[in-house]
């Protein structure tokens, strides 16, 4: 069989995967190189920050402000008493206990029989099955009194 070869198309194709992956090699770089001035940047303003303090730690948040209302005052009446008598045993059996579900309510009621075929469905049924021979006549006969017998 002759196979047709098309160079110019090949050409593009192997042309166009290369600028590809050249754009993504030069994106991967240039991302990098922003990432790395980044974090050189961070590093210089961490080390000018603690150059600056001379080698002591920042002061702890809200220092130096007021103290809070309060402060210094003796403690309310009853603080650093014992608690009353009965503070912190268990509570007694059953406290707090949620019933069990459907306590107090009377019970569901029963569910309908499913409803089956109707009595003249079901002797249809049946005569069409004696019309075309699959029941005798005394098949027949017992099915449709078992039928209306139940019914």
């Amino acid at each position: 069989m002759f196979r047709r070869r098309r160079p110019l198309l090949r050409a593009a194709a192997v042309g166009g995967t290369a600028y590809v992956a050249g754009k993504h090699m030069a994106n991967k770089q240039a991302e990098q190189q922003y990432t790395d001035e980044d974090q050189e940047a961070r590093l210089s303003a961490l080390e000018q920050q603690q150059d600056s303090g001379y080698g002591q730690p920042p002061p702890p948040p809200g220092y130096g402000q007021p103290p809070p209302p309060g402060y210094g005052q003796p403690p309310p009446p009853g603080y650093g008493q014992p608690p009353p008598p009965g503070y912190g045993q268990p509570p007694p059996p059953g406290y707090g206990q949620q019933p069990p579900p459907g306590y107090g309510q009377p019970p569901p009621a029963e569910p309908a029989p499913a409803a089956g075929p109707s009595i003249a469905d079901q002797l249809n049924q049946l005569v069409e099955l004696h019309n075309q021979g699959a029941l005798t006549d005394e098949e027949f006969a017992a099915a449709k009194a078992g039928v209306l017998g139940s019914g």
